[in-house]
């Protein structure tokens, strides 16, 4: 007879409860859990033997972030309510609607069942619960606190994810309109240039420097039309090729921090993320050394990895993390330091890191909303520039065109 895993909700007292149990199909599973005074609200069979196969390269798939968000705050709801692990795995896994997730989460129960421990069977899958998230709910387990730190992991995606999602929405504007002054530049240089620049060659006008580029340009786009394709995007292709290398981040990392702008926001950032990060692991009772160096694997940027190598180098030999982060006046503000130097002298560390997290989540969520306007005239001068470049190249020949005619 199959075995279902299900969750259900007391009919009189509104409680919802998992569990499993055999039955011949899923309308009698809910028939019998109704004459029970449960309302199924989820359910799915649990096949025999091994739950799920899961594949070498599933280890490697990336699941949203919102989905491991949800699934880490639902996972704190569930073990509060007095559901054991394997069970609320189980729940969660019914209930997502990834399927990629599902499989892990299977997968997960299936470790958890056969005697391992959460954070084992979540460490299969690297790519989808960091080394942040597996060593926290570790401390949890070894500490009895698994409940509270699976809140604090829950409140730091939740950040992480408002944080990104306003980054992100507000490069929307500027990336829709880029995209657009490339397909316009398109447009012009192999359908409109071609019909005024032939007046050009069929009256033998000299013409400038600017207006042969353009032509050049023009002739070589219509004429190797799949060859231009393939620059365009080996190009592109090329960059993200380049940027994946060493050297190649290291100088995206370094051009992206000195932008205009863009290098404040990636510095805000990486503070409040920094910040938010290391006072969640000092909170669960992660050592400093431990937390830093988990930390410094969640930054992206080289640079402030390099820091925290100084940071973890130096803190051994007995210096303050204060003093090490002030040498680093280009990635870390002012503020970071000395926030940092009163909490080393008060012994509240964790509480002003978390203050100090807020406070540049607070300013990235200002920058963001007030980004339209400041990149729009940035925006228009480049626009302008331009076709200011493209009206001189083609109002210049016109002229002497003009001038022939008299």
């Amino acid at each position: 007879m199959p075995k279902f895993c299900y969750t259900a909700r007391n009919i009189a007292t509104g409680e919802t409860v998992g569990g499993e149990q055999e039955a011949k199909d899923e309308r009698m599973l809910a028939s019998d859990l109704h004459a029970s005074g449960f309302l199924v609200t989820s359910m799915k069979e649990m096949k025999a033997a091994s739950v799920v196969q899961v594949r070498f390269l599933d280890r490697f798939v990336s699941v949203p972030l919102k989905e491991k968000m949800t699934f880490t705050r639902n996972l704190a709801v569930m073990v509060s309510s007095g559901l054991t692990v394997s069970r609320a795995v189980m729940n969660l896994s019914v209930q997502t609607k990834n399927k990629a997730f599902q499989k892990i989460l299977l997968d997960v129960y299936d470790e958890v069942q056969a005697g391992k421990t959460l954070s084992e069977g979540l460490g299969k899958y690297p790519k989808v619960f960091n080394e942040l998230f597996t060593s926290m709910v570790y401390v949890g387990e070894i500490s009895g606190n698994l409940e509270e730190i699976l809140e604090i992991l829950a409140l730091q995606l939740e950040k992480e994810h408002d944080l990104l999602s306003k980054v992100r929405g507000a490069m929307i504007y500027p990336s829709v309109i880029v995209v657009a002054m490339i397909g316009i530049g398109i447009l012009m240089l192999t359908y409109i240039l071609p019909r005024i620049t032939g007046v050009f060659k069929d009256m033998n006008v000299t013409l400038p420097a600017s207006t042969r580029f353009i032509m050049t340009v023009s002739d070589f786009m219509r004429g190797h039309a799949f060859l231009s394709a393939a620059i365009f995007f080996g190009s592109i292709i090329g960059v993200r090729l380049f940027a994946s290398t060493e050297i190649g981040k290291r100088f995206f990392d370094w051009f992206f921090l000195r932008l205009p702008i863009v290098g404040n926001i990636i510095i805000k950032v990486n503070s409040a993320r920094f910040a938010r990060i290391y006072s969640s692991l000092l909170k669960s009772g992660v050592s400093v050394l431990d937390s830093l160096t988990i930390v410094k694997k969640t930054l992206s940027n080289s640079y402030y990895r390099d820091a925290l190598d100084d940071a973890i180098s130096e803190i051994q030999k007995g210096v303050d993390l204060s003093k090490v982060i002030s040498r680093y006046p280009r990635i870390f503000p002012v503020l970071v330091p000395q926030i940092i130097q009163v909490g080393e002298e008060t012994g509240k560390t964790e509480m002003v890191l978390r203050k100090l997290a807020e406070f540049y989540e607070e300013e990235v969520s200002q920058i963001t909303k007030n980004m339209s306007s400041i990149i729009e005239p940035v925006l228009m001068l480049l626009i302008g520039g331009g076709v200011g470049f493209f009206a001189v190249a083609m109002l210049t020949p016109m002229y002497s065109v003009m001038e022939n005619i008299k």
